[in-house]
């Protein structure tokens, strides 16, 4: 095996022995006029200028190196497959046999991406959230894309947009709408746009992408993935608008969508965090929030061919309000939303079920997967003591499921003894006519199952795991 192949590159070098020239001016013979019409900058605007320098963009998506990049990343990312059946592993044999029609397909623009399979995942607020899962190649094909497009239009984006950016995080917008908050700003619009990633106009987005992009054949290949139907349940369905949440090159789209409102935004002097989809403008009254949320509205329906959700989108003070699973309290500090522990613990309720018939020590495990990554989300949050008191509720939950797991007196009078408790007072709550959950919150049961025990059995304390994050 070669070391390429080892190093999970796909790419031979002799698909490249055409020379550096050829690469660089298309195999279509056409580079010497495109590069002519890029030698005439004092004729062009400095907008016309930057975009002449974006017509030979699919020469490099298609370099090696970008490629090879694009594969490692699709290889890391694992994911479902999609309409064709092809898994991630076997997108290297395929590649072997198939890249110099890949290759040569997106070079002179005739790439034709398969239809997306569509999937429903519930969103954490209520409702269904529509998935479109691409075929492993197209996500190979969307990775190279992105790879070479994001650091064009990256940059050009508002300094108060988070969401899908590299180095850029929730924490970050987090703490920028704090400072407003600080600042006396303590009313927020909170604007939440209606299914969008299943409402975007594709005619819109594509004006916005062709604004940067001057290589036509890469506009074709773009607009083919966004109509790429969508097979559901066996079904064949049209798409004529939205990008849907799945492949590599969707949360870029919606970026670059959406930074005309955030464009907007600050010509108007306002100040916002955007994070994907979701975007609080922060004012300091009631009356000025309402003139903004008119306006803006008036903008994303008239300008972007968006629709606003009116019934989630409000204008109220930001105690009264979640952003990105927080909650923005008084003097800028951080708090938990309540929905954000409701979520969390019916997560807890899924994975504690006392039918499930996995062991303890699986039960635990999952758990700890799930809190450790929760906790260390909201380690900026002030809330040591919610996290007390659901470290205590989890704990029960646990102890009602190893209670359950014995099924019968003898059995629990055996477990609680050899947990050292006195006879007595194990076959006390062994005979015990209440239910699982009143016996998992008995002084017998918590002496038993304590605290120190269920460290040894590995279970991650969130209140522990916070202090640790604050040290």
């Amino acid at each position: 095996m070669s070391v390429e192949r080892q190093q999970g590159t796909w790419y031979q070098p002799s698909l490249f022995e055409r020379g550096a020239d050829d690469v660089r001016h298309g195999a279509n013979g056409e580079g010497g006029t495109r590069a002519a019409a890029c030698e005439e900058p004092q004729t062009l605007a400095a907008s016309e200028r930057e975009r002449a320098l974006t017509r030979d963009l699919m020469e490099r998506i298609c370099e090696r190196a970008n490629l090879n990049r694009a594969y490692k990343r699709v290889k890391t990312n694992k994911g479902a497959p999609g309409v064709d059946g092809m898994t991630v592993d076997d997108l290297y044999p395929w590649l072997v046999e198939h890249k110099e029609e890949l290759v040569a397909s997106l070079l002179d623009g005739s790439y034709q991406p398969q239809p997306v399979r569509g999937k429903e995942i519930p969103k954490p607020g209520g409702g269904m959230r529509q998935l479109g899962i691409p075929t492993v190649v197209d996500r190979l094909v969307q990775q190279a894309i992105l790879q070479v497009l994001e650091p064009l239009l990256d940059p050009t984006f508002s300094a108060s947009s988070y969401g899908f950016r590299p180095g850029r995080n929730a924490h970050q917008a987090l703490r920028r709408g704090a400072e407003y908050v600080r600042d006396g700003r303590v009313i927020v619009v909170d604007i939440d746009l209606e299914k969008f990633f299943d409402r975007v106009n594709h005619d819109v987005l594509m004006a916005r992408l062709a604004r940067r992009v001057a290589d036509k054949r890469l506009l074709r290949i773009v607009r083919r993935f966004l109509e790429a139907g969508m097979m559901q349940q066996g079904v064949y369905v049209e798409r004529y608008e939205g990008t849907p949440q799945g492949g590599p090159l969707s949360p870029l789209l919606a970026n670059l969508l959406l930074d005309d409102l955030d464009k907007e935004l600050e010509r108007r002097g306002h100040c916002f965090c955007r994070y994907a989809d979701d975007c609080n403008i922060y004012v300091r009254t009631r009356a000025a929030g309402e003139r903004v949320m008119a306006s803006v509205t008036a903008f994303l329906e008239g300008k972007l061919h968006l629709r606003v959700n009116r019934e989630k989108s409000a204008v109220a003070h930001v105690e009264e309000r979640k952003f990105l699973g927080h909650r923005l309290l008084a003097g800028g500090r951080l708090g938990i939303a309540p929905a954000s522990l409701a979520r969390m613990k019916e997560r807890v309720r899924a994975i504690t079920r006392r039918n499930r018939g996995v062991s303890l020590g699986r039960v635990i495990q999952e758990l700890n997967a799930c809190l450790t990554g929760w906790v260390t989300y909201f380690r900026y949050a002030e809330c040591k003591t919610h996290l007390q008191r659901l470290d205590e509720w989890i704990r029960r939950k646990l102890r009602c499921v190893r209670l359950k797991q014995r099924k019968r007196a003898k059995p629990i009078a055996d477990l609680l003894q050899s947990l050292g408790l006195p006879a007595w007072r194990a076959w006390l709550l062994a005979l015990s006519g209440k239910g699982w959950w009143r016996k998992a919150g008995s002084p017998q049961a918590n002496e038993a199952m304590s605290t120190a025990w269920f460290r040894e059995q590995g279970l991650v304390s969130l209140s522990e795991r916070y202090a640790a994050l604050h040290q």
